[in-house]
């Protein structure tokens, strides 16, 4: 499984979350403490929102803790909104366009799971892709399918209803399919303003996520605490071992957040 990060708030450098907090996302990517890969090193991507409305985009194959680039790049770009994530592969090819997040438009999307029998239900859920987005597709993995379901049904009109009736698509496809593994999640997409974030599972373990608001990772410096308490941290485990900073999400919740406040609710299909 793999590990992320999501941030939305003032504006604060990258390596303040992905690099100095003692559990870090790149610590996260060779030593994850709730993951059921401890090593996260298949690659890894960054996306962030600056003055444009398309976000900037860095991804390669390297282990995170090991890519010098990460390191000079977090430590200069500046970002309100910004999305980490270190990938361990299920299985698809370690190259660069298998690395998340994903990218159209203004949009940005990340996945840590899998489709059960993806091999097994991967034509039918291609087909189920629009005909114009299809030759978007650039990598192998299930999760780049996923972020264009959520095109197709919807993502930029309605982002609730799209993730609805992708994962309804999806789970359908597996039945048809007489897939018996599972199909566990969390998501993040954002449209650069808002993120919505949902932790699902069809049966068995659920990736874990958490949200914290307002919080100061442990030697993360004081531009995350906020003093109207607006920075808002989604993300697959704790920065550091205060839990009381941080809230764990329930299975089948979705967690929207934006203009400094977040809420959770019950995603029902």
């Amino acid at each position: 499984m793999c590990r992320w990060l999501a941030y939305a708030g003032p504006p604060i450098y990258l390596d303040t979350l992905l690099l100095r907090p003692e559990n870090s996302l790149t610590r996260q990517s060779l030593s994850a403490l709730e993951s059921a890969h401890v090593v996260n090193a298949d690659g890894f991507g960054i996306g962030w929102y600056g003055d444009k409305e398309t976000p900037g985009l860095y991804k390669d194959v390297l282990p995170a803790w090991n890519d010098v680039n990460l390191l000079n790049i977090s430590e200069q770009v500046k970002s309100h909104l910004f999305f980490g994530h270190v990938r361990a592969t299920t299985g698809t090819a370690v190259n660069r366009t298998n690395c998340h997040p994903f990218r159209h438009g203004k949009w940005l999307f990340m996945h840590n799971g899998e489709i059960g029998g993806w091999s097994r239900v991967r034509r039918a859920l291609a087909f189920a892709v629009a005909p114009e987005l299809f030759p978007n597709i650039q990598g192998t993995t299930d999760s780049e399918v996923f972020f264009h379901l959520l095109l197709t049904f919807g993502l930029e009109e309605d982002p609730e209803a799209a993730i609805r009736r992708t994962v309804r698509t999806i789970e359908q496809a597996q039945a048809d399919a007489g897939v018996s593994e599972p199909f566990n999640m969390t998501i993040a997409v954002t449209d650069g303003q808002t993120i919505w974030a949902l932790r699902h599972a069809s049966s068995g373990r659920v990736p874990t996520l958490y949200v914290g608001m307002g919080a100061k990772p442990h030697d993360a410096a004081d531009e995350v605490t906020v003093a109207t308490g607006t920075a808002i941290i989604i993300l697959s485990e704790p920065l550091d071992d205060d839990l009381k900073q941080w809230t764990a999400i329930e299975s089948d919740h979705l967690v929207i957040a934006g203009d400094g406040a977040f809420s959770v609710t019950p995603f029902a299909l």
